[in-house]
């Protein structure tokens, strides 16, 4: 079967990409894996009918299928695979939205910055939040299960996934959940698909559930000269109250952002908190105060409240950009570990002290509020010795956060970069269930292969 002349038959002659430049900018997500391969071809589909054709092509010829967004993971989720198709969503980007029950219907490509204006044409608001949200889109959100910097009072995105279209390995499409708040008839299959990274089937539509507004926060952002005393102030602060934000940047990020932003950030300090409080009226100026006092007493050596719209979005914004700021020092290997936020502190503390022993740089930003952290692997890519003390430094801080009760991957998937790591953490028992539901949707190992699961055939 010549795969390529079923795709160009079955498909617009614009959807199907087969000249090697072109497709090269597909082949990798942010995390730049070194194994991505050159695919087959690169497929543009606009519709769910158009996915299915691809999938069945590809189903019979027994031909790899990776699902591709914006591109924007951090996990090698969309590396492409040699001989393999790469299945890109980036034209379907249709949104709708229902102003009276409060929901949106939209692409899989859509970006979340869309999602969140259409939403706000009417009164409305989309909540996760990813740092990326500008260019990163629904789908991949909902592959990876993405939070962001309101998750610690308003959740991550399968909180806001009530429904999607599928189509399965077989070139089938179904309809799971819908527009519906309650519905509890048969097995919660949309949360099945919801953090599958692409592996159990091709998602092409999704509806999602908006909120009103958010109210205009209050700022609070405070410096420290000790790390244990910012993750001390991040859990007095969880333990008296649920901020809208609570995000966190070592020293190395710090310096990294002042560097871009020359914002008079304190370059001498080892934590900075990043906190906000949405609450209605007065409520929020109040809960900020107490923020502040409960930073003062965990000896910050600066405190900083603003109820000024634009003052406190600079202030986000420096935290939005940490991640390309630090990207500007070398190349990254990226992680998003999380613990228990009981044990916030000693994994921060835990990773200053792999980043000195392997003398690898590692810079620390957190969505603090729920113990999920971004620690940045900084690489000089002409310095091999290095490299490989940054592979192990990558590997001694997944191992101090499953040590501390904490987990692999708390928001970017698992990918290809973190695949090895998966059945430990997992244990075989879970790891054995993992693969049965894998092969159950997906028995020919189409979808995704190589990501997150690793030894299927």
């Amino acid at each position: 079967m010549d795969v390529v002349s079923s795709l160009t038959s079955a498909l617009p002659a614009s959807a199907v990409i087969t000249d090697p430049d072109s497709m090269d900018a597909y082949r990798w997500d942010r995390a730049n894996d070194p194994d991505a391969g050159v695919p087959l071809a690169v497929v543009r589909v606009t519709s769910t009918e158009e996915v299915q054709q691809v999938v069945r092509i590809a189903a019979e010829a027994k031909v790899p299928i990776v699902p591709r967004g914006a591109g924007s993971g951090l996990s090698g989720g969309s590396s492409a695979i040699a001989g393999g198709i790469v299945l890109s969503l980036d034209q379907m980007r249709e949104i709708s939205i229902d102003p009276i029950t409060r929901m949106a219907v939209v692409q899989p490509g859509a970006f979340n910055a869309e999602v969140k204006a259409a939403a706000a044409e009417h009164g409305l608001w989309y909540p996760p939040d990813p740092s990326s949200f500008e260019f990163c889109s629904i789908g991949g959100n909902i592959a990876t299960n993405a939070g962001g910097l309101c998750c610690v009072k308003y959740g991550v995105t399968t909180d806001y996934v009530l429904g999607m279209t599928v189509v399965l390995a077989d070139g089938r499409a179904v309809n799971l959940g819908g527009p519906r708040l309650k519905d509890v008839a048969g097995l919660p299959l949309t949360k099945l698909f919801v953090g599958s990274e692409g592996t159990l089937g091709i998602i092409t539509e999704v509806t999602l559930r908006l909120i009103p507004a958010q109210l205009p926060p209050t700022t609070v952002v405070a410096m420290f000269g000790k790390l244990a005393d910012a993750t001390q102030a991040v859990l007095d602060i969880a333990k008296a109250m649920r901020p809208s934000m609570l995000e966190f940047m070592d020293k190395p990020s710090i310096n990294a952002v002042e560097d871009e932003l020359k914002m008079g950030l304190d370059r001498e300090a080892e934590g900075m908190l990043v906190i906000q409080s949405d609450e209605p009226g007065e409520h929020s100026s109040v809960q900020a105060a107490l923020i502040e006092e409960i930073c003062n007493s965990n000896a910050a050596s600066e405190c900083y409240l603003t109820a000024d719209p634009d003052e406190g979005e600079a202030f986000v914004t420096a935290r939005r950009i940490a991640i390309p700021a630090v990207e500007k020092k070398g190349a990254l290997l990226l992680e998003d570990v999380g613990v228990p936020l009981p044990k916030l502190g000693d994994l921060v503390l835990g990773i200053e002290k792999i980043s000195a022993g392997r003398e690898v740089t590692i810079a620390v930003i957190a969505h603090a509020g729920d113990g999920n952290t971004h620690p940045l692997l900084v690489l000089d890519p002409k310095d091999e010795a290095q490299q490989e003390r940054a592979r192990i430094a990558y590997g001694e801080v997944m191992d101090l956060a499953t040590g501390l009760g904490g987990t692999i991957t708390g928001e970017h998937g698992v990918g290809r970069l973190k695949a090895p790591w998966l059945a430990p953490y997992l244990g075989e028992d879970v790891m054995e269930l993992n693969h049965r539901i894998k092969q159950a949707l997906d028995p020919d190992n189409i979808f995704n292969p190589g990501s997150v699961y690793t030894g299927l055939v």
